[in-house]
């Protein structure tokens, strides 16, 4: 999960609209998108843009960013749809590291698989999860959901989607071989019964309120006979039912995608906004925004935001949209020093996160006092943020017994953002708090969540954040996937919300925890 937010230019995919989410990224509250004028601009209107946004990644499948597969721009109605173009070529900073969907943990990796798959369920543009190949998802009892498949859907490869595609995807994604990070959120689910061919029930081993948000992120719909076949790549070939086909992919340059052309009119993604979309892999920033300028990409993501005005100076559209996600830096508890609350207190205190938005971010999102964000289940309004303050700073890690301060090591994706990870070293620095900054390739990052040996804070995007079950299970709770953090009193909380099914009583635990986590913290709490 390299989390994934900073702002950025031209992130779409090509439907029109939905999308993907991205367990990492948030560079605040909102993103900066730019488009080429012409034949890319043609496809998108801006409503269409702010619904693909919820999330963050750029699906070829719709229009839009985040992994929220919203269709996204539904005509204004009584207007057109937009026009269908040829071709649009869309750079990425990174190259997935397989279109697995199981195991695509960033925003880049969703842009590709949720142009190419569906899931049962998506994310609607309020956060909350809407049909996409179910016509209905119904809770039962506590351990029982109901899904009613949509009829006439078919995978790429010509296979019908029904029943059995739910088993074989739910199989995929829990198999130990698979290794996927979030595969222990689906062992839930003790069994998919299939009660008709377009009819299911998915059989739970507790409630779990919050599955519906996870089957859009991760549960994608794979073919059954496909994905049965042991010579089966689903990462380097793969075959869904989304608006987009795989085409190819050339290893360290890019992935083809090209319409589909049986992709069902009744999707709430949209339809495709071009015949044929190529996602190429282009590090660097300023030759992404040089890409756009010189019309080589119609979208780009990624983009620094002391360069938004050379891109609108140049004729491209700059499209601001609002992100569900938030920014951080993981803190460990089971190493010291920072076992020591007195030390993750202070080191809250030493960062200027306002100052970090306002000078490399464009003044966007606003200080968060825990993980949770405005719009998602937990956040508390009257909640205040740790205070930028270094005196303070000082004297707790004086009071802990560190009066000089320590030196420590900052870990950050290699697509992070580098200068918001350096000015928050310096500001450690400038407390006592030596922290070597390192940058490590997404791959590495990813695979080192709890490697003992691996730098203790590492700075991380997260998104979506509707609903926070996701990060919490893997990151907070003890022996959570990713986690490095046990806390006594955090922990009955998480356990509570996981099974509470009642919205309310839901909302209310997430905010007790969310005080818990603000005054023990577990991250430096950044922006969202």
């Amino acid at each position: 999960m390299d989390g994934r937010p900073a702002r950025e230019v031209g992130r779409f995919g090509l439907v029109e609209k939905g999308t993907t989410m991205d367990a990492g990224s948030a560079d605040g509250a909102e993103r900066r998108e730019a488009v080429r004028g012409g034949r890319a601009a043609s496809a998108l209107d801006r409503r269409s843009l702010l619904r693909a946004v919820a999330v963050g990644g750029v699906g070829a499948a719709v229009i839009g960013l985040g992994w929220a597969p919203r269709a996204l721009a539904q005509a204004t109605p009584g207007s057109s749809p937009p026009a269908r173009v040829a071709e649009l070529m869309i750079d990425l900073p990174a190259e997935p590291p397989t279109l697995d969907p199981a195991l695509a943990y960033d925003a880049d990796a969703w842009s590709v698989v949720h142009s190419v798959y569906d899931a049962l369920v998506q994310y609607g543009p309020d956060g909350v999860p809407e049909p996409l190949l179910a016509e209905s998802l119904t809770l039962l009892d506590p351990l029982t959901y109901e899904v009613r498949l949509r009829p006439g859907v078919v995978f790429h490869n010509g296979e019908p989607f029904d029943a059995r595609s739910v088993t074989a995807s739910v199989a995929h994604l829990v198999d130990p071989d698979v290794n996927s990070q979030v595969a222990e959120i689906f062992r839930v689910i003790e069994r998919v019964e299939e009660v008709e061919p377009l009819l299911v029930r998915l059989r739970l081993t507790g409630p779990a309120p919050w599955l519906p948000a996870q089957m859009a992120a991760w549960l994608a719909m794979l073919p059954p006979a496909y994905a049965a076949d042991p010579t089966t790549d689903l990462g380097a070939n793969p075959i869904g039912t989304g608006p987009y086909r795989f085409a190819g992919w050339n290893r360290g340059s890019e992935v083809a995608l090209e319409a589909n052309p049986d992709y069902f009119a009744t999707s709430p993604k949209g339809r495709p906004v071009a015949d044929r979309v190529a996602y190429r892999f282009v590090p660097d920033a300023g030759t992404r925004v040089a890409d756009l300028l010189a019309g080589a990409g119609d979208l780009v993501r990624a983009v620094p935001v002391d360069q938004t005005e050379t891109v609108e100076s140049g004729g491209a559209r700059v499209v601001v949209q609002p992100l569900s996600g938030s920014a951080w830096v993981r803190v460990p508890t089971d190493e010291a020093p920072f076992d020591d609350v007195r030390v993750r207190r202070a080191l809250n205190h030493a960062v200027d996160v306002d100052a970090v938005r306002v000078a490399l971010l464009g003044d966007a999102g606003a200080r968060l006092p825990n993980f949770f964000v405005p719009g998602g289940l937990g956040f508390d309004p009257d909640l205040r943020p740790y205070a930028y303050d270094p005196d303070r700073a000082r004297a707790l890690l004086a009071e802990a017994g560190h009066p000089d301060g320590f030196a420590t090591t900052l870990e950050h994706s290699a697509d992070e953002r580098a200068d918001v990870v350096t000015a928050i070293a310096g500001m450690l620095e400038a407390v006592g708090v030596r922290a070597e900054v390192r940058s490590v390739e997404k791959a590495t990052f990813n695979g080192t969540w709890t490697d003992p040996s691996a730098a203790p804070l590492r700075f991380v995007t997260w998104r979506p954040l509707f609903d926070p079950y996701t990060l919490l299970d893997l990151l907070i709770a003890n022996g959570g996937y990713l986690s490095r953090h046990d806390n006594p009193t955090a922990q009955p909380l998480i356990d509570a919300a996981a099974v509470e099914t009642d919205p309310a009583a839901r909302a209310e635990l997430y905010r007790q925890l969310g005080r818990v986590l603000h005054d023990e913290p577990a991250a430096i709490y950044l922006y969202g």
